[in-house]
């Protein structure tokens, strides 16, 4: 009886000991072929790193510049292509062996993405809390819970337009800019609606009925700095605006299209 004991117990051990091996192979080929993987997968993105780096020297020496001017180069998934964006914004695309450069729009077919509009718009956009608004006009709309910045020039037709139609946009505040970029008279004129008792009165009586400002004197140096900020986020086109998100518009825009943008803004904050 106790030898019949003993073989069962030896047989039973056996088994146990064959299950567990068993068990252990796949786990064992699983935790191989993750390690191949994320071998791969840093072989990848190390040859990747090389590549953008070797794409940003190759574009630096064709242009005869310095390599600091190229903010990114970016593998992007559309043909092999390297994305190639400049410190102004500008942007082109080339490949690894800079062999040409692209100028254009790349759209997805599959998707019809626009893909370099999409990825212009995201590199337009700013840090909107980062704005010295008190260097800014302000005027309130109803109960001023939107928000929207502009820079604008006082000699500047579109801007005029643009005061017309900020008027009729409902519960904004309206920080403005003033960013005189035109004319000497332009700088003169931003001067005297700056000194000004009421700021947001002569800046819509100026802009909207074309009362021109009285000549007034303090320290308008908010000016100089202003032109600087301008300068600082791109600002080459008058009116500019921007918005909560951080998106930037240029150029004119009608009441209706404004709401609409602040009407998205909203429904996106509240996601």
């Amino acid at each position: 009886m106790a030898f019949i004991f003993h073989s069962f117990r030896t047989f039973f051990i056996l088994l146990l000991t064959a299950a567990v091996a068993v068990s252990v192979i796949p786990t064992a080929h699983a935790q191989t072929a993750k390690a191949r993987k994320g071998t791969v997968v840093a072989n990848a993105a190390k040859e990747r790193k090389a590549n953008e780096a070797n794409v940003r020297k190759g574009i630096a020496a064709f242009l005869g510049i310095p390599e600091s001017m190229v903010q990114s180069v970016t593998l992007i998934p559309q043909g092999g292509l390297y994305e190639v964006v400049f410190d102004d914004g500008e942007l082109f695309y080339t490949d690894k062996a800079v062999s040409f450069i692209i100028l254009g729009n790349i759209v997805d077919v599959e998707t019809r993405r626009n893909v370099t509009g999409e990825r212009l718009e995201i590199l337009s956009r700013i840090d909107f809390d980062s704005l010295p608004l008190e260097q800014a006009i302000e005027r309130v709309n109803g109960n001023g819970q939107r928000v929207i910045v502009t820079f604008e020039d006082p000699n500047c037709g579109y801007c005029k337009h643009l005061g017309e139609e900020l008027q009729k946009v409902k519960n904004v505040t309206i920080y403005t800019f003033l960013y005189p970029i035109l004319s000497d008279d332009s700088v003169t004129k931003s001067r005297r609606i700056w000194c000004a008792k009421n700021r947001a009165a002569t800046w819509t009586a100026w802009i909207v009925n074309g009362k021109a400002p009285e000549a007034n004197n303090c320290d308008s140096t908010t000016i100089e700095r202003n032109v600087e900020l301008g300068r600082k986020l791109r600002v080459t086109s008058i009116p500019t605006l921007f918005f909560a998100n951080g998106a930037r518009i240029g150029g004119y825009r009608d009441a209706s299209d404004l709401e609409q943008i602040l009407a998205e803004i909203s429904a996106e904050a509240g996601r």
